[in-house]
């Protein structure tokens, strides 16, 4: 497959800005990925998709205020430093990346916080936007974690607004979000409500929750035409002994898995056995999924619609077969489905 196989044309307006008044009730796009029948639906009735004994996978990383705006020493220029990954606590280590990148240099000092309560020194340039931070800070770890927190914003994307609004507090999050340590939302699990948990719940459909905390990686622009050739980021990603026996014991006694978010499924086809099992694993993975690619472990997907040319768009068309995806977006273009993080979404079957 080629990247500009990916590529179609989307309007701004046609991103969604804001989620929809209730969780579970945005649009909801079935696709059957034997035949590429589609069918139009409110989210919240995808509880008519599943049967008892089935399971749904969650992805339940939680977002962290990673975005800092700032000031560089002596100059006072702005800058924008946004969180990747914390390397070592006890020296205050932080992976970031800044903007504008060229205007810093190992040695400078960058102020946070409207006294300027946070200081942090450059301690190395590791790539040509990427750069490693000590915070300068005497007290405790949990006071340190507490003031880097503070002084952040939530990452909600750009292309959705370049600042985020009270809204963005609770609906940036998922309602089973509990493990810290992601820079963006798995966002197919935003359409899940309580109301919506309890249904399932009473219908006899499990759930089973991993975590993979979501990087930039996700949003990198793919620059080769050969996807074969390109690398994605590594993520961190937990899958608990418990996790992995629930989901092996449904695909053993016939019951179908549903992958809530293309997180959930890098993560479950990171550790598959020969006998297409999923293992409890702690580690990290930089799997990359595009078409072809042969499934072991899901067999249904939960995803709302990406950005053209995107990783994510390329996994989900690896699921519901490339012809069957690429027609699916047309017909969400066509119909006036929401794109992107606060947007609508899709079933594969």
């Amino acid at each position: 497959m080629k990247l500009s196989q990916f590529n179609f044309p989307l309007t701004h307006d046609q991103i969604a800005k804001y989620p929809a008044k209730y969780r579970d009730e945005s649009r909801l796009m079935v696709l059957h990925k034997k035949t590429g029948d589609i069918e139009h639906k409110v989210f919240k009735d995808i509880i008519n998709y599943a049967d008892e004994g089935d399971i749904f996978v969650f992805n339940d990383t939680k977002v962290f205020p990673a975005r800092l705006s700032g000031n560089k020493e002596k100059t006072g220029a702005e800058i924008e430093v946004f969180l990747l990954r914390e390397l070592n606590k006890e020296q205050r280590l932080w992976d970031v990346l800044v903007d504008p990148a060229r205007k810093i240099r190992i040695g400078n000092k960058l102020y946070f916080g409207a006294d300027d309560s946070l200081v942090a020194e450059v301690i190395d340039n590791t790539t040509s936007r990427g750069r490693t931070l000590r915070f300068l800070y005497d007290g405790s770890y949990e006071e340190f974690r507490n003031t880097l927190f503070s002084v952040g914003d939530i990452p909600v994307p750009k292309w959705i607004r370049t600042k985020p609004e009270e809204i963005d507090q609770e609906r940036f999050h998922t309602i089973y979000a509990r493990n810290e340590g992601a820079v963006a939302t798995p966002a197919a699990g935003l359409h899940f409500s309580r109301e919506l948990f309890k249904r399932m719940e009473i219908k006899g459909v499990d759930t089973a929750f991993l975590t993979l905390h979501m990087g930039l990686g996700h949003f990198r622009t793919v620059d080769v035409e050969d996807l074969s050739k390109h690398k994605m980021d590594s993520e961190q990603m937990v899958i608990s002994e418990e996790t992995a026996d629930k989901i092996n014991s449904v695909k053993a006694s016939g019951h179908k898995v549903f992958a809530v978010g293309i997180t959930v499924v890098r993560a479950l086809e990171t550790p598959v056995t020969t006998k297409a099992e999923v293992k409890p694993f702690n580690g990290w993975t930089n799997k990359f999924i595009f078409p072809p690619y042969a499934f072991s472990i899901p067999d249904a997907l939960v995803t709302n619609f990406h950005l053209p040319s995107s990783t994510m768009l390329m996994s989900v068309a690896a699921f519901g077969g490339f012809d069957h995806v690429m027609n699916a977006y047309k017909t969400a273009l066509k119909e006036g489905y929401s794109f992107g993080t606060y947007g609508d979404a899709m079933l594969i079957i």
